[in-house]
């Protein structure tokens, strides 16, 4: 069993940043291709930006490229997801989620049903 685990969210101005973490433990092998998705009330659930196991490939969705960055550190299976200049319409619930180790090191896992684990989700709120 994949335990995933994300914290740093919380409530901000718009222009604030916030950087949200994600941790997985429980499968052989300490890194995953991971995402962070986001879901807003009453919208479907959207992928902002994802990272493959090595670190090496990445993804930003359109709506956030140029604010979000993805990154993982090292040997620590730890995903961060920077986020500056937020906006209002940033605010929503995160969730970072984990796939199969691929492999090929740099490959990005960008659709939903191929994630496995998913964490709680933590919430972030920004005000204008």
């Amino acid at each position: 069993q994949v335990q995933v685990v994300e914290s740093g969210g919380g409530l901000v101005q718009a222009g604030g940043s916030l950087r949200l973490s994600c941790t997985a433990s429980g499968r052989s092998g300490n890194r995953y291709p991971t995402a962070w998705f986001r879901q807003a009330l009453g919208k479907e659930r959207e992928l902002v930006a994802a990272i493959s196991w090595s670190g090496s490939g990445t993804y930003t969705a359109d709506s956030v490229k140029g604010r979000f960055t993805i990154s993982r550190v090292g040997a620590k299976n730890t995903v961060y997801l920077q986020m500056n200049s937020l906006k209002p319409e940033d605010t929503a619930v995160y969730y970072c989620a984990v796939a199969p180790l691929s492999p090929v090191p740099g490959a990005v896992v960008a659709t939903a049903t191929e994630y496995d684990y998913w964490g709680q989700g933590t919430q972030v709120t920004v005000s204008s």
